[in-house]
């Protein structure tokens, strides 16, 4: 069953939604052509042309299952997307197909609770403000809001598991692009993706829709993928767009923003407000290359006798970030990873570094190496433990330039943790101005895992070359 009122007279229309502030002007003209197509309204000859400038393919001849939006910042976006959700979970009759008790869903998904809350707070202040849709109300709360037609309107991670068992009736990944995958390798975004396929199943013929928003970030990642494979193609049931800021909001406060931005980071300025993939991003090692070094089930390796360990630590302060040891060896010409422990924050740095003693202690090891973070403070506490602290001669960037050849050529083993997984699969290559490259995570992610188990797995991929290198020459000699 379909509702009577179009997403255009829902949305456009003064007694509804177009409103001063809300969508009401002429700068909304390019999302009414934008929304039209993707619910297969019926458009005139000069938005079909429209259309066809802004999305490089015909309209779609139904509603889409998903639309993809990969526009600039400032562009309204989260105010469309809160739209779309206001109008599937108020218009849209989904009781025809669901159980008895089944609750249809329309779901907010971001990084974290905070960006999630963007458009769950649009679409709560829509109901609120809009006299047609505020009897809909039945409760709100911080994470929820329940319409009297059974519709909820949640906030929720990039997590695959707060989705399974619910019936999607709309899902909005907001700044997908930039979704992390840092607590576990399966709530990555194709993860998250996946799950959310099968949700949206049962309430397709009513329309449920997958909605990711966001600005282009690096050439990789669901959003990149789908733009890859969709974009300009005469799908009617995938719809991507892609475009810059100026076509949805032609102000000279954005053309400042992005001027400034542009002067100091041109890459940057030009993914957020051109819409420009941006080439000076790579991912640091596929997934598959990651996975295929994980032994499954192996979560940690016992002290053996007849082998030399190495470990290498990233230490913390105890507030932010966590204090991580890994604990490696060689074993037929691989760098083995035995030993992974996490401290995470926050934490006594004094009572973390007893721990990872012990933890030393039970490899039969009175040396560790780590990175020169506090300068001293972390050699006086291992020291005050039994054990010899030594700064690192390499950095992160060149311990990480060494692991990916292991990863590569299938030079080490590690452990079954999602974790390290994540953060390793996580990690960025970026080329600055001058052509120099770098590796590091995302913004607003972690390595601490990955630059620990890089180290120790790196250290001991040393020590076996060596001694390939002394049984050579002990050979030739004889």
């Amino acid at each position: 069953m379909l509702p009577s009122v179009s997403v255009e007279d829902f949305i456009f229309d003064p007694e509804m939604l177009g409103r001063p502030t809300w969508f009401a002007g002429p700068s909304w003209y390019n999302w009414r052509v934008i929304l039209k197509a993707m619910f297969a309204e019926e458009m005139s000859p000069r938005e079909v042309y429209r259309f066809w400038e802004l999305a490089d393919r015909a309209p779609p001849k139904h509603r889409v299952r998903e639309a993809w939006l990969a526009i600039g910042r400032r562009a309204g976006k989260d105010s469309v997307a809160s739209g779309i959700a206001a109008y599937l979970a108020a218009m849209h009759d989904f009781s025809p197909y669901l159980r008895a008790g089944e609750v249809p869903v329309v779901a907010c998904l971001a990084v974290d609770r905070v960006q999630s809350r963007i458009v769950h707070g649009y679409i709560r202040g829509l109901f609120e403000q809009c006299e047609l849709l505020t009897p809909l109300l039945k409760r709100v709360t911080e994470d929820t809001i329940e319409l009297t037609n059974g519709v909820e309107i949640v906030i929720s991670t990039n997590n695959f598991r707060a989705i399974r068992g619910r019936t999607i009736a709309c899902a909005i990944l907001d700044e997908v692009a930039y979704w992390l995958s840092e607590s576990d390798t399966t709530n990555s975004d194709m993860e998250v993706y996946h799950a959310l396929s099968p949700a949206a199943l049962t309430l397709r013929p009513a329309g449920a829709l997958i909605l990711g928003i966001s600005t282009c970030y690096r050439r990789s990642g669901l959003l990149y993928e789908k733009w890859r494979n969709h974009h300009g193609i005469d799908d009617d049931d995938v719809l991507v767009i892609r475009q810059p800021s100026i076509v949805f909001h032609d102000s000279p406060g954005v053309q400042k923003e992005y001027e400034s931005l542009n002067t100091w980071d041109p890459e940057r300025a030009s993914a957020e407000f051109l819409s420009e993939w941006r080439s000076d991003l790579s991912d640091f090692v596929p997934r598959e290359v990651v996975e295929s070094a994980v032994p499954y089930g192996v979560y940690e390796l016992p002290y053996v006798s007849r082998f030399s360990y190495s470990a290498f630590c990233d230490p913390s302060g105890g507030s932010s970030d966590s204090m991580t040891l890994a604990v490696a060896h060689s074993e037929n010409g691989k760098a083995v990873l035995d030993c992974l422990r996490e401290i995470r924050a926050p934490f006594s740095p004094a009572s973390a570094v007893e721990e990872l003693s012990a933890v030393l202690k039970s490899y039969h090891l009175t040396r560790v190496v780590g990175d020169r973070y506090a300068g001293q403070w972390p050699v006086e506490q291992f020291a005050a433990n039994g054990i010899i602290y030594e700064h690192a001669e390499k950095t992160k960037i060149d311990l990480y330039r060494e692991m990916l050849p292991l990863l590569m050529r299938g030079g080490c083993v590690l452990l079954d943790s999602p974790r390290l997984v994540a953060q390793l699969c996580g990690l960025e290559r970026r080329t600055a101005r001058g052509g120099r490259d770098s590796i590091d995570h995302k913004p607003g992610a972690h390595d601490d895992l990955a630059n620990a188990a890089s180290g120790a797995c790196v250290m001991v991929a040393g020590d076996d070359r060596t001694a390939v290198v002394r049984r050579y020459l002990l050979g030739r000699a004889a």
